[in-house]
């Protein structure tokens, strides 16, 4: 019975390479909610346009809230697909060198 050579530093690298590629998909994430942020954010000063100017200090804070909440449930469930195009186009980058 012959046992085939492992190669341990290849697999660490392997494992390192899974470690990094969380943490971009992490990052690409974040940066897709961050956009989504602003695009809310923007959205409701349109739409505050045709609203009373009348609006309490707590009102604000729950509408930042609530748009913090929305474009993070927004960029984990994929909608917009920008996380996803972001870390195709680092790792077709680092894939190159």
């Amino acid at each position: 019975m012959r046992i085939n050579n492992i190669n341990l530093d290849q697999i660490k690298s392997d494992i390192d390479n899974a470690k990094d590629n969380k943490k971009l998909m992490d990052a690409c994430k974040q940066l897709e909610s961050e956009f989504i942020k602003i695009m809310f954010k923007q959205m409701q000063k349109t739409a505050n346009v045709f609203q009373s100017e009348d609006k309490s200090h707590a009102k604000s804070i729950f509408e930042e809230m609530y748009i913090d909440e929305l474009s993070n449930k927004a960029s984990k469930t994929s909608q917009l697909g920008l996380a996803k195009l972001i870390y195709d186009q680092f790792t077709k980058t680092t894939i190159k060198r």
